[in-house]
């Protein structure tokens, strides 16, 4: 992962929560949700929130007296969380760094985290973080996304910008977002942490969007993929997502779009 990965900035945040969160993020927001729910905890912590889908999943299931401490890396993904959340007395919103958690020992009841593990630039000592946060006993509950083939749309925008860009093609989704689901390797990671009792469900979901331009602007202006694009020509990146949609066109038609992904969920004890 280059460190450029990590930087949602400028309009990304706002293009990420319009377009991303419906098309792939909010089937498995609902999902995670439900399980953190089922644990009952009075206190939450979760890391890499991006701009708050799952925040607004879980916050009104939780118990009325519960704690919910919400952070991310990125401070203009964190504060545009905050902006779509309804107020609520129970969720603090916090800049932290996922290798540095700012919290005491034994704080959290449960942490979370949806696709944030694979911007980690060291998985194992952001686990040993999150284990260390959890009282004993805790829970650590996270995903990642499968490999890019199993995730259809995100796949056709890489290969229809290589098209685009053939002497240099942009891998950020290869590269990052699916570029950590082998289930070994985490589960090796999360051992290596200290945690126990380690559960992998692999969920495959489904992908709606109303034509194939809403993927196009949302992978190529609501991604690091923007950052790529207009690092290697910037005044392609209207044509590039124009060329994506043709391309998406070809696979699904000019109506709805209905495409695979696929996720791995993690459970781990403290």
């Amino acid at each position: 992962m280059l460190k450029a990965d990590q930087v949602f900035a400028g309009s990304i945040p706002e293009n990420y929560d319009r377009h991303m969160v419906p098309l792939i993020f909010e089937p498995y927001a609902g999902d995670l949700a439900r399980r953190v729910v089922s644990f009952s905890p009075g206190a939450v912590l979760e890391i890499a929130a991006g701009t708050g889908v799952v925040t607004r999943a879980l916050a009104p299931r939780l118990s009325p007296d519960a704690k919910y401490v919400v952070t991310d890396l990125n401070q203009p993904m964190l504060d545009y969380a905050a902006s779509r959340q309804e107020p609520d007395h129970r969720v603090t919103w916090r800049q932290a760094d996922a290798l540095a958690l700012p919290f005491e020992d034994a704080a959290f009841d449960l942490v979370c985290c949806q696709f944030g593990a694979m911007f980690f630039p060291d998985r194992v000592a952001a686990y040993g973080e999150a284990k260390r946060v959890l009282k004993p006993g805790g829970h650590f509950l996270f995903s990642v996304w499968d490999r890019i083939e199993e995730n259809v749309l995100a796949n056709e925008v890489t290969n229809a910008l290589a098209e685009v860009f053939p002497n240099d093609p942009p891998r950020f989704l290869a590269r990052t977002p699916h570029g950590y689901h082998d289930r070994e390797l985490i589960r090796s990671d999360v051992e290596n942490a200290g945690f126990s009792h380690i559960e992998i469900d692999t969920r495959a979901e489904q992908s709606r969007a109303s034509s194939p331009m809403l993927p196009a602007v949302a992978y190529c202006k609501g991604t690091v993929l923007r950052t790529e694009i207009e690092a290697r020509d910037a005044g392609k990146l209207d044509a590039a997502t124009d060329y994506v949609a043709r391309a998406i066109a070809e696979k699904h038609g000019q109506g709805e779009i209905v495409a695979k992904i696929q996720a791995h969920i993690i459970l781990a004890m403290a």
